[in-house]
């Protein structure tokens, strides 16, 4: 009797094995989740479609919104693999409080700003100094986002270019702070506001817009940097993401969506 219960024993496991009982679990994808700046959104997405495709088994949740607001959703124990931020502000504070491993944050690209306009230009927007004319609708993302703290680094640079004040009256008709740049981008694709300021990236992922370029000796390099987090369940996939963003394929979607590489 003991060695037939043995024998029934080792023909269940082997019966098990072959059903795929214990395995299929393992066959189950794993999640990778990416908290990104809202305006990686087109070009994540279509490294995050890139990325599934290259590792099999392997899939991509992305959450998009403003730096701050990611960076205070990590702090507050949002679980998350890989925080890529629109400026390095956010990624030092998450380094400071340990969340982010020191040194592992790595710029991955460079972006510009770029005035943007509804397709019609209803208010026949020509050129940067307009900008301060009364009556302007413009929209810009809150001052604690980072393109919206760009911006108005952007014209107080103008100052120098456009008269002592330029940016005050330009600032003066300002008729809404959105919480993200894609906001921005709606509020005037939607004919809500004569101009908007966002990244060149934004404008490339909208091309029915018009634009109004911003010389360099008065625009801003924003610099993002991206990091696995010190916290994240799937830490190999979290450096595996991070370091296909940095690679050539990666680089190149970026550029793609009119993304500059690091600086």
């Amino acid at each position: 009797m003991k060695h037939v219960l043995i024998l029934l024993g080792l023909l269940g496991l082997f019966l098990a094995g072959c059903s795929g009982g214990a395995p299929a679990a393992s066959g189950e994808p794993r999640a990778l989740t990416v908290f990104a700046a809202s305006s990686l959104t087109d070009a994540f997405t279509e490294i995050g479609a890139a990325f599934e495709a290259a590792n099999p088994g392997i899939e991509v949740i992305f959450s998009f919104s403003n730096s701050q607001t990611l960076r205070t959703q990590i702090e507050a124990g949002a679980p998350a693999d890989v925080f890529a931020s629109a400026n390095t502000k956010e990624m030092d504070a998450l380094e400071a409080g340990g969340l982010v491993a020191t040194d592992a944050a790595r710029v991955f690209l460079s972006n510009r700003l770029m005035v943007i306009l509804p397709a019609t230009n209803p208010a026949e927007l020509k050129q940067l100094q307009n900008l301060s004319r009364p009556g302007i609708k413009l929209v810009l993302a809150a001052e604690e986002v980072p393109v919206g703290n760009y911006a108005r680094q952007a014209l107080e640079k103008m100052n120098g270019g456009f008269g002592s004040g330029f940016d005050q009256q330009v600032l003066a008709n300002v008729v809404s702070n959105e919480d993200n740049v894609k906001q921005v981008v709606a509020k005037v694709q939607l004919g809500e506001a004569d101009a908007g300021i966002v990244y060149i990236s934004d404008a490339v992922a909208a091309p029915d817009l018009k634009t109004i370029e911003i010389p360099a000796d008065l625009n801003v390099i924003a610099k993002y940097p991206i990091a696995p987090l010190a916290n994240s369940a799937n830490s190999d996939l979290a450096a595996k993401f991070t370091a296909y963003v940095l690679s050539p394929v990666g680089q190149a979607i970026l550029q793609k969506w009119g993304f500059g590489p690091p600086k």
